[in-house]
């Protein structure tokens, strides 16, 4: 059955009560140097924002019909215009943040310090906070009035948008070595699927959180803990019938949405997620070579090794084109018929480290330092 699938770092977590933060080891492998090319499109930076620096977390912003939402650590949360990058309203929740953002145009939630979740209504008034079990660096989520999270002691839990009453929860064991990385959850009607350390991923209902089914993308194995890290990254990717993820020191796959039968699976390391457009499934392994799998049977399209050890986010389908970004906050754009090099443009200099987004005719990008650009692609 052919279907399209649509739409961390290395730092490690010991434990799932008590968090011991282990230093980033220096890269045993130089970044590759910029590949010089002619390019055959134009990328323009249409506006920019400073939202503030996202400090020692990961902050993804989210677009609705009507706006753009972003946030910073130290508790600033912003509403943009997504076509002029003018600001609707900037407000501070009175805490550090560690998570954001997530909005269905009525609700805009963000996670705090200490395991705190906050909830704003689209003015910026918050609506509601509620403590949860640990900290939140996965994104939380919003779909049919529930706010779907997981806290680093790997609990489920789903919360009413409009009070933030929680409905439900469920446990995960979370294992003794997981990446401090995030994640992701995606919804899909009455459903939402969860990425979990340890390699798991899990289909669950919004209303009640009853798991449908579960399958494994990662086994754990090998000699020693670090050995047997196998998290699945990023966002589990959602299109029709069809959902798609990757582990690091795993495997790739892809499901059917419904029950979980597989479609295909490869041997395949990642850190960050996949995405999709109309015929291919986009992905970048553990030594920032970006592939193109076929997404009706998962055979390799193309490759492109030219960005090595560079940090890419989750590489994200643009106008024709494939947008990936750096840690150097360059965004390059490659062909998505062949994976060459089309474009190329800087943003401020650090690095971009969550998936780039894409609302309506714009990419947008939020990077490290703060700075929150919209592109187009001519």
């Amino acid at each position: 059955m052919a279907f399209a699938l649509a739409g961390a770092s290395l730092l490690l977590l010991s434990g799932c009560s008590m968090f011991s933060w282990f230093s980033k080891p220096a890269p045993r492998h130089p970044p590759a140097e910029l590949v010089q090319f002619t390019p055959s499109k134009t990328p323009q930076r249409v506006w920019s924002v400073n939202v503030g620096s996202a400090d020692n977390y990961t902050f993804a912003p989210a677009y609705t019909f009507d706006a753009i939402y972003a946030a910073a650590a130290d508790g600033t949360v912003v509403k943009v215009d997504p076509a002029t990058g003018g600001e609707i309203w900037r407000k501070n929740v009175g805490m550090n943040l560690t998570a954001g953002v997530a909005s269905d145009g009525h609700t805009v939630v963000v996670a705090g310090e200490k395991g705190n979740l906050i909830a704003l209504d689209s003015d910026g008034n918050e609506k509601w906070k509620s403590p949860v079990s640990t900290e939140i660096l996965t994104t939380p989520v919003i779909a049919q009035d529930i706010v779907v999270i997981r806290s680093m002691d790997n609990q489920i839990a789903g919360y009413d948008a409009n009070t933030g009453e929680r409905r439900w929860m469920v446990p995960y064991r979370a294992p003794a070595l997981m990446l401090r990385s995030s994640p992701g959850i995606a919804t899909i009607g009455p459903t939402a699927i969860v990425a979990l350390p340890g390699g798991r991923m899990i289909s669950m209902m919004l209303n009640n959180g009853a798991i449908r089914w579960e399958v494994p993308i990662g086994e754990p194995r090998g000699a020693t803990e670090l050995e047997r890290i196998a998290d699945v990254s990023g966002v589990p990717a959602i299109y029709g019938q069809g959902v798609c993820a990757t582990a690091y020191q795993g495997r790739m796959g892809c499901f059917d949405v419904v029950n979980g039968s597989v479609y295909w699976v490869k041997d395949f390391s990642s850190k960050v997620g996949v995405s999709i457009d109309e015929s291919l499934v986009y992905a970048v392994d553990t030594a920032d070579k970006v592939y193109a799998f076929s997404n009706l049977r998962g055979q390799s399209v193309w490759r492109n090794d030219k960005m090595t050890y560079r940090d890419l986010t989750t590489p994200v389908p643009f106008r024709s084109t494939v947008a990936v970004g750096d840690a150097k906050g360059f965004i390059h754009f490659l062909s998505a018929y062949d994976g060459s090099f089309k474009a190329r443009i800087e943003t401020d200099g650090s690095a971009i480290s969550t998936t780039p987004l894409v609302a309506a005719d714009r990419l947008v990008v939020q990077t490290r330092a703060g700075s929150l650009q919209a592109f187009t692609l001519d």
